[in-house]
């Protein structure tokens, strides 16, 4: 029966059906053929989203969409413009600072390539770098979105596992760092060899007059993480305060959030939220079903005969989730991958905190791998360039992606330092 699991699914997952409808149909044609009642689907499905944690999800999503129309993204651009525009390639560099920061408030890539690459792309080919160059750099910023918290992937496995999402908040804080600081070396280095433009160095003024700008929209990822550091309020909460934060910067600091526009902004988080939880549903079925079948015992079993070398192990699976990341959007992949293989590696000795960040950093590289690099299409249709000349573009920056993914995998204290100093 699981053979006829997976083959429904892959066959409608390659004919274009969405990955949330084809684990649901997959997993309807199982539960019927293994002559199940039809009630387990609801039931399974509700279980999946009846988890208090998950509130946080829209809150998040409001908050950032909020942000971005209240013109957080101009003045988080301007700001890291007057920073960095004067070195060489500086524009290059100020898209990563902007994703850095960005990534505090969104916690999506996608929603860090569509908003920053909408901006910056045109900015810098009208200011005479290569419309490649443009959107590599664009797309690949964007993945450090989902490791800097808040972050979306962190919020689903903490959910499925039961692991403290405030400790996967400050366990990607330094990994995210780490990969947006690698990624400005490699834009400045290419930068440096092909001679893009600097652009005017600001004076102190300036550079205070845009610091004062986009202070309220950097203060924001500061509230979020400081509130759960200090305990003063969990996730979930942090999302409603974040939100009721947005309102007010929006409508009296920046004058930018019109009333009008709330109702647009309150659906578009409605269906990227409904969105989210139907996934979340349909993998909680598809995951009870997989658990039925024994396929994690497999799986944990077939892994631990070829080597019970963690180290080994841990390569194995950045191969597993590369391959997988390279086809499958990164939550729709974590809710079927991670709760299997997070009991494979508690048993050998990894942290599942550390595993975790291994994991969500393993799959937003998939964001930025064709086929199905989601960030990739984004970045190219507003670069307005074919996916093969932007595919070419982003290989460097691939590269260092996976020099820092190795790093993350086998130094555990970049990931775990924080949260053990501050959450004992």
């Amino acid at each position: 029966m699981a053979l006829l699991l997976f083959g429904v699914f892959i066959l409608l997952l390659f004919s274009g059906i969405p990955v949330a409808f084809s684990m649901g149909i997959s997993s309807l044609v199982y539960v019927y053929f293994a002559d199940i009642p039809l009630v387990i689907i609801p039931q399974k499905m509700y279980a999946g989203i009846d988890v208090f944690v998950l509130l946080c999800v829209p809150g998040f999503i409001l908050a950032g969409n909020l942000m971005n129309s209240g013109g957080i993204t101009e003045r988080i651009i301007g700001f890291c413009n007057a920073l960095l525009g004067h070195v060489r390639g500086g524009l290059g560099l100020a898209n990563v600072g902007a994703s850095m920061i960005f990534a505090g408030i969104s916690g999506t890539a996608v929603a860090d390539t569509a908003s920053i690459g909408a901006v910056l792309i045109p900015a810098m080919k009208n200011e005479g770098y290569e419309a490649d160059f443009s959107c590599a750099v664009t797309a690949s910023s964007s993945t450090v979105g989902p490791i800097i918290p808040p972050s979306l992937p962190m919020i689903i496995a903490g959910t499925l596992t039961g692991l403290s999402v405030s400790k996967l908040f400050l366990a990607g804080a330094i990994p995210g760092i780490v990969l947006g600081l690698s990624l400005m070396g490699v834009s400045y280095m290419i930068s440096t060899k092909r001679g893009h433009p600097k652009g005017k160095r600001h004076s102190l003024r300036e550079i205070l007059r845009k610091s004062v700008d986009a202070f309220w929209a950097i203060l924001m990822p500061i509230i979020i993480l400081g509130g759960i550091i200090g305990g003063v309020f969990t996730p979930t909460e942090a999302s409603i305060v974040v939100v009721m934060y947005a309102f007010f910067v929006g409508i009296v600091i920046y004058h930018e959030l019109a009333l009008r526009s709330i109702l647009k902004i309150m659906l578009e988080t409605t269906i990227t939220t409904a969105s989210i939880m139907v996934l979340v549903g349909f993998a909680n079925l598809f995951a009870w079903i997989l658990t039925t079948e024994q396929i994690p015992q497999f799986i944990a079993e077939t892994i631990l005969k070829m080597t019970q070398n963690k180290y080994l192990i841990l390569l194995l699976v950045n191969l597993l989730l590369l391959f997988v990341g390279a086809f499958m959007e990164t939550i729709a992949a974590l809710l079927i991958l991670f709760p299997v293989l997070l009991k494979l590696a508690t048993s050998v000795g990894i942290d599942p905190i550390h595993f975790a960040i291994i994991c969500v950093l393993n799959l937003i590289i998939g964001l930025t791998t064709p086929p199905v690099g989601v960030c990739l299409f984004v970045s190219s249709s507003i670069g307005k360039i074919s996916l093969g000349t932007l595919t070419k573009a982003i290989l460097p920056f691939l590269a260092v992606s996976l020099i820092v993914l190795l790093l993350v995998t086998y130094i555990p204290q970049l990931s775990l330092f924080l949260p053990s100093l501050l959450l004992k």
